[in-house]
């Protein structure tokens, strides 16, 4: 026979397709059998084709899949509507669920006039232990669905559905708590994790019979303590050292979960896209030091995120971070420095933080980013209890191991500062207790940045420190370099408490910026300028205001070669540096103040290491304390010096407090507008 492609199909092929498939199928797709395609496909994997072809059409989906088992081998066929996948993504999918790629074909079915079908065909190996149980077969087609869809991450983890028998929800959760050892320092990798799980199918197994044990709502607990003696048992079975650490690493986490979204279904009865849990600390080993009271991690495809809070009732920001590899360790310095500030307020300090895990640039990389702190804040409140009619009402289809915990008050942060609004919307979607005390700031909050309230408040560090070396700080000249720029909330106020100061150098994370001899009012009226100029950059900064030596450099540059003036404002005789070595320079620069108006630890003490300091993205630019040449140092940023830096600076003679201090007024605002709110909001 010839179809209407110019394709000749034998009447013996077209007999044996119809037998095997569902009355008509065959003739409603006929005419779109590709040339060649009869002659590979058996009429029962061709049945398997057209049945996946009316799938997509009546559905309107894009995508299925199938693994198709024969004597002589496995094929694992992708169908693909609208659009073709590239090998280069196809296997690392294929592998990370524990198949091996053999060899690869293509095909293409024009269905309709407008709508052509790929299909991938893989010959694939499984692994030697085959399913683990019947259902497997379906799973692992919902787990490489999963994949596709972004709603799984890609990595050995995915594994287990064959050699575990677990569903991809189980392997989220294991992942989860995988993720959430590499932040705690666990001194194992990602890696080894997955092949501890991978290599012990049946404790992995167990680890999860015993997380649904404790948590899924609709089981009684008495089935715990048999998961519990099964999975002692297959520990003590375990005969490798390092895999017995790793596993009895996550079964410490299982048991020191207090709550979890994991139940919780979204809106449309499907498993939530973002898993939460509530941590007892006291129960996380080696868990590094201060240990909050209490702490959630949240974790997805898109967004990693982590909540310390050291008491019932705690305040602090939420930040956007670009550490993806050790954030919990930023969150728990800031925490530290909260708790600091808070002691002088009424509740103590909490502070949280998360990353985008997903690579965008551009426009879509904020898009991104509210997307993820979307996420990030429906986790917090998914396990948080409501207080509805003066009753504390815990949250649906979660099991609760603690007592009553309805407070979670959050606020804006680096990279969060327009965020808040965005918070108090979800929280409105909850029905949270809280109404628009939940995140301060925002419309109908105190705006920080419009105030200047946390850089005010530093200056008056800088005020009382200018007093003691014989100068007024709001009418004598003063010498400074900066850390951030005018765009900053607490640099670019910082820079305008006076018109008298002489700006001589600068970086962010973009930019150095060197004027060695500025002029003070022209100077004050273009940083003025740059404040109110949106998303600003110092390459903004008018050139010709610019002082003779002067200039801005991108920090991208591989060399930079400075002036003889900038050379002599700096007090160093070299010329040539790289952006890391003229930043160095610039925190050592003998100015009558260096003002840290930005995020990032840039001094610590002799006696420290750049590992002790837990902020590895500046320690090619990190000086220490005994090398700092300014007079006064301004913390209107959090953890810009340790406290030995402090220490030590302070005992060669430098005027310091402290970023507790100096920065306070900020969170003594906010504390102020939520104890506001909820005293009002009811009225």
């Amino acid at each position: 026979m010839i179809t209407s492609t110019g394709n000749s199909v034998s009447d013996q092929w077209l007999d044996d397709v119809r037998d095997a498939t569902a009355i008509g199928l065959l003739d409603r797709f006929l005419s779109s059998l590709p040339p060649g395609y009869d002659e590979i496909t058996p009429p029962p994997l061709a049945a398997v084709d057209l049945g996946a072809l009316a799938e997509l059409v009546d559905d309107e989906r894009t995508m299925v899949s199938r693994l198709v088992r024969s004597d002589d081998d496995v094929r694992f066929r992708v169908y693909l509507r609208g659009q073709t996948l590239a090998l280069a993504d196809l296997l690392p999918m294929l592998d990370s669920l524990g198949l091996r790629a053999i060899h690869e074909r293509a095909f293409s079915f024009r269905v309709t006039e407008g709508t052509t079908i790929s299909l991938h065909d893989v010959l694939v190996q499984l692994p030697g232990a085959g399913f683990a149980h019947d259902d497997a077969l379906d799973e692992l087609q919902r787990a490489f669905g999963a994949e596709f869809e972004g709603r799984i991450e890609v990595d050995g983890l995915n594994r287990l559905v064959l050699l575990a028998g677990l569903t991809a929800r189980q392997i989220q959760i294991l992942r989860a708590y995988s993720l959430y050892l590499h932040q705690i320092g666990f001194p194992f990798t990602r890696a080894n994790i997955e092949h501890t799980l991978g290599g012990n199918a049946a404790a992995s197994h167990l680890l999860c019979r015993l997380f649904e044990a404790r948590f899924d709502p609709q089981l009684d607990r008495s089935g715990v303590d048999d998961v519990r003696t099964q999975l002692a048992e297959a520990l003590d079975a375990v005969p490798g050292i390092d895999d017995d650490r790793t596993l009895r690493a996550i079964l410490a986490l299982i048991e020191a979960t207090l709550r979890t979204n994991a139940y919780r279904p979204a809106a449309d009865g499907t498993p939530r896209p973002v898993l939460s849990f509530k941590f007892d600390t006291a129960m996380v080993p080696d868990l590094p030091k201060p240990r909050p009271m209490f702490e959630i991690w949240v974790c997805s495809p898109r967004v990693e995120g982590v909540h310390l809070r050291n008491g019932p009732i705690a305040r602090g920001g939420l930040r956007w971070s670009d550490r993806r590899d050790d954030f919990r360790t930023e969150i728990l310095g800031l925490v530290k420095a909260q708790i600091v500030k808070n002691a002088v307020i009424v509740p103590t300090g909490a502070k949280g933080g998360f990353v985008v895990k997903r690579a965008v640039t551009g426009e879509a990389f904020r898009t991104e980013g509210v997307a993820c702190y979307r996420q990030f804040i429906a986790g917090l409140l998914d396990i948080t209890d409501n207080i509805v009619d003066g009753q504390v009402v815990p949250p649906e289809q979660v099991v609760r191991y603690d007592g009553d915990d309805p407070y979670l008050v959050v606020a804006a942060d680096k990279g969060t500062a327009t965020f808040s609004d965005i918070a108090n919307e979800i929280a409105a979607e909850y029905q949270f207790w809280l109404g628009d005390a939940f995140a301060s700031g925002g419309s109908v909050g105190y705006d920080h940045k419009a105030m200047g309230i946390t850089a005010r408040g530093a200056w008056e560090s800088v005020r009382r420190h200018a007093r003691a070396i014989g100068k007024d700080a709001d009418a004598d000249p003063l010498t400074i370099a900066g850390i951030g720029d005018m765009s900053g909330d607490v640099f670019g106020n910082g820079l305008l408490r006076s018109p008298h100061v002489h700006l001589v150098a600068a970086f962010d994370h973009r930019h150095i910026f060197l004027d060695p001899h500025p002029d003070g009012p022209t100077s004050f009226v273009e940083r003025q300028r740059l404040f109110a100029q949106p998303r600003s950059s110092w390459a903004d900064y008018d050139p010709a205001l610019i002082s003779p030596g002067g200039g801005v450099y991108p920090r991208t540059q591989k060399v930079i070669e400075i002036s003889a003036e900038a050379a002599a404002r700096l007090g160093v005789e070299q010329r040539q540096f790289t952006p890391s070595e003229l930043i160095s320079a610039i925190l050592r620069a003998p100015v009558d103040v260096l003002w840290n108006g930005g995020i990032g630890t840039y001094v610590k003490a002799t006696t420290e290491t750049h590992a002790d300091v837990g902020d590895r993205a500046n320690d090619a630019v990190r000086v220490n304390g005994a090398d700092l040449r300014c007079r006064i140092v301004g913390e209107g940023g959090n953890l810009g010096l340790t406290q030995r830096a402090r220490v030590e600076y302070a005992l060669a003679g430098g005027l310091v407090y402290t970023d507790a201090i100096d920065n306070s007024a900020g969170v003594d605002c906010s504390d102020h507008e939520v104890n506001l709110k909820i005293l009002l909001g009811p009225l």
